[in-house]
Protein backbone atom coordinates (compact mmCIF):
# COMPACT_ATOMS: atom_id res chain seq x y z
CA UNK A 1 0.00 0.00 0.00
CA UNK A 2 1.08 3.60 -0.54
CA UNK A 3 0.06 7.00 0.81
CA UNK A 4 -3.29 6.67 -1.00
CA UNK A 5 -3.88 3.27 0.58
CA UNK A 6 -4.22 1.64 -2.82
CA UNK A 7 -2.81 -1.64 -4.00
CA UNK A 8 -0.37 -1.72 -6.93
CA UNK A 9 -3.23 -2.86 -9.17
CA UNK A 10 -5.50 -0.04 -7.99
CA UNK A 11 -2.68 2.43 -8.63
CA UNK A 12 -2.15 1.01 -12.13
CA UNK A 13 -5.89 1.28 -12.81
CA UNK A 14 -5.92 4.90 -11.62
CA UNK A 15 -2.78 5.78 -13.57
CA UNK A 16 -4.19 4.24 -16.75
CA UNK A 17 -7.44 6.18 -16.28
CA UNK A 18 -5.48 9.40 -15.85
CA UNK A 19 -3.40 8.62 -18.94
CA UNK A 20 -6.53 8.03 -21.01
CA UNK A 21 -7.92 11.40 -19.88
CA UNK A 22 -4.69 13.07 -20.99
CA UNK A 23 -4.84 11.28 -24.34
CA UNK A 24 -8.42 12.47 -24.90
CA UNK A 25 -7.19 16.05 -24.73
CA UNK A 26 -4.31 15.53 -27.17
CA UNK A 27 -6.29 13.32 -29.53
CA UNK A 28 -8.72 16.10 -30.44
CA UNK A 29 -5.85 18.39 -31.36
CA UNK A 30 -4.20 15.71 -33.46
CA UNK A 31 -7.46 14.99 -35.27
CA UNK A 32 -8.01 18.67 -36.12
CA UNK A 33 -4.41 19.06 -37.27
CA UNK A 34 -4.59 15.93 -39.41
CA UNK A 35 -7.90 17.00 -40.98
CA UNK A 36 -6.46 20.45 -41.72
CA UNK A 37 -3.40 18.91 -43.37
CA UNK A 38 -5.48 16.50 -45.44
CA UNK A 39 -7.58 19.33 -46.86
CA UNK A 40 -4.57 21.45 -47.81
CA UNK A 41 -3.64 19.21 -50.71
CA UNK A 42 -7.02 19.89 -52.30
CA UNK A 43 -6.90 23.68 -52.17
CA UNK A 44 -6.38 25.86 -55.24
CA UNK A 45 -3.13 27.25 -53.87
CA UNK A 46 -1.49 23.86 -53.22
CA UNK A 47 -0.09 23.44 -56.78
CA UNK A 48 1.83 26.72 -56.36
CA UNK A 49 3.89 25.41 -53.43
CA UNK A 50 7.60 25.12 -54.06
CA UNK A 51 9.58 21.94 -53.39
CA UNK A 52 10.55 22.97 -49.84
CA UNK A 53 6.93 23.73 -48.96
CA UNK A 54 5.78 20.42 -50.44
CA UNK A 55 8.44 18.53 -48.50
CA UNK A 56 7.40 20.36 -45.33
CA UNK A 57 3.78 19.46 -46.04
CA UNK A 58 4.45 15.75 -46.63
CA UNK A 59 6.74 15.51 -43.60
CA UNK A 60 4.21 17.29 -41.41
CA UNK A 61 1.36 15.12 -42.65
CA UNK A 62 3.35 11.98 -41.87
CA UNK A 63 4.31 13.32 -38.44
CA UNK A 64 0.62 13.93 -37.71
CA UNK A 65 -0.13 10.32 -38.71
CA UNK A 66 2.66 9.06 -36.44
CA UNK A 67 1.42 11.24 -33.58
CA UNK A 68 -2.14 9.96 -34.02
CA UNK A 69 -0.98 6.35 -34.16
CA UNK A 70 1.21 6.69 -31.07
CA UNK A 71 -1.53 8.45 -29.11
CA UNK A 72 -4.09 5.78 -30.07
CA UNK A 73 -1.73 2.88 -29.40
CA UNK A 74 -2.42 2.71 -25.63
CA UNK A 75 -6.03 1.76 -26.35
CA UNK A 76 -4.86 -1.02 -28.68
CA UNK A 77 -2.27 -2.24 -26.18
CA UNK A 78 -4.90 -2.32 -23.46
CA UNK A 79 -7.37 -4.13 -25.67
CA UNK A 80 -4.87 -6.86 -26.63
CA UNK A 81 -3.55 -7.35 -23.08
CA UNK A 82 -6.91 -6.91 -21.34
CA UNK A 83 -7.43 -9.38 -18.48
CA UNK A 84 -3.97 -10.89 -18.78
CA UNK A 85 -2.72 -9.42 -15.49
CA UNK A 86 -0.48 -6.94 -17.27
CA UNK A 87 -1.96 -3.62 -16.13
CA UNK A 88 1.32 -2.27 -14.72
CA UNK A 89 3.10 -3.10 -17.98
CA UNK A 90 0.24 -1.60 -19.99
CA UNK A 91 0.55 1.65 -18.03
CA UNK A 92 4.34 1.78 -18.43
CA UNK A 93 4.28 1.07 -22.18
CA UNK A 94 1.29 3.36 -22.76
CA UNK A 95 3.02 6.20 -20.95
CA UNK A 96 6.04 5.84 -23.23
CA UNK A 97 3.82 5.70 -26.30
CA UNK A 98 2.06 8.87 -25.17
CA UNK A 99 5.38 10.66 -24.61
CA UNK A 100 6.54 9.68 -28.11
CA UNK A 101 3.17 10.79 -29.48
CA UNK A 102 3.57 14.19 -27.84
CA UNK A 103 7.04 14.52 -29.36
CA UNK A 104 5.68 13.69 -32.82
CA UNK A 105 2.80 16.10 -32.26
CA UNK A 106 5.19 18.91 -31.35
CA UNK A 107 7.06 18.32 -34.61
CA UNK A 108 3.80 18.17 -36.59
CA UNK A 109 2.64 21.45 -35.04
CA UNK A 110 6.03 22.98 -35.80
CA UNK A 111 5.84 21.86 -39.42
CA UNK A 112 2.27 23.12 -39.81
CA UNK A 113 3.14 26.56 -38.52
CA UNK A 114 6.32 26.63 -40.61
CA UNK A 115 4.35 25.78 -43.75
CA UNK A 116 1.47 28.20 -43.21
CA UNK A 117 3.69 31.13 -42.27
CA UNK A 118 6.11 30.32 -45.10
CA UNK A 119 3.26 30.42 -47.62
CA UNK A 120 1.63 33.55 -46.21
CA UNK A 121 4.63 35.67 -45.11
CA UNK A 122 7.78 34.08 -46.50
CA UNK A 123 10.48 31.55 -45.73
CA UNK A 124 12.24 33.57 -43.02
CA UNK A 125 9.00 34.20 -41.16
CA UNK A 126 8.05 30.55 -41.53
CA UNK A 127 11.34 29.36 -40.08
CA UNK A 128 11.06 31.82 -37.18
CA UNK A 129 7.45 30.87 -36.46
CA UNK A 130 8.25 27.17 -36.71
CA UNK A 131 11.21 27.53 -34.37
CA UNK A 132 9.06 29.50 -31.94
CA UNK A 133 6.37 26.83 -32.05
CA UNK A 134 8.93 24.12 -31.38
CA UNK A 135 10.40 26.06 -28.45
CA UNK A 136 6.96 26.64 -26.92
CA UNK A 137 6.04 22.94 -27.21
CA UNK A 138 9.43 21.78 -25.95
CA UNK A 139 9.30 24.25 -23.10
CA UNK A 140 5.76 23.50 -21.96
CA UNK A 141 5.75 19.77 -22.62
CA UNK A 142 9.35 18.89 -21.80
CA UNK A 143 11.31 21.50 -19.88
CA UNK A 144 8.54 22.67 -17.53
CA UNK A 145 7.53 19.16 -16.41
CA UNK A 146 11.22 18.28 -15.96
CA UNK A 147 11.80 21.34 -13.78
CA UNK A 148 8.69 20.57 -11.73
CA UNK A 149 9.77 16.95 -11.35
CA UNK A 150 13.21 17.96 -10.08
CA UNK A 151 11.70 20.45 -7.67
CA UNK A 152 9.49 17.71 -6.23
CA UNK A 153 12.33 15.17 -5.97
CA UNK A 154 13.48 16.42 -2.57
CA UNK A 155 10.02 16.51 -0.98
CA UNK A 156 8.69 13.75 1.27
CA UNK A 157 6.31 11.34 -0.44
CA UNK A 158 2.68 12.38 -0.36
CA UNK A 159 3.33 16.05 0.36
CA UNK A 160 1.54 17.17 -2.82
CA UNK A 161 -0.29 13.97 -3.57
CA UNK A 162 0.68 11.18 -5.88
CA UNK A 163 0.51 10.97 -9.67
Amino acid sequence: MDERNETPLQRADRNFGELLQELRVTQTGVQFLFAFLLTLAFTQRFPTLDSVQRATYVTTLLLAVVAAALLMAPAAVHRVLFQLGAKTRIVRVSSRLAACGMAALSLALTGSVLLVVDVTVGRGGGIAAGAGTFLVCAGLWGVLPGVLRRSLAGRPAGEEGSG
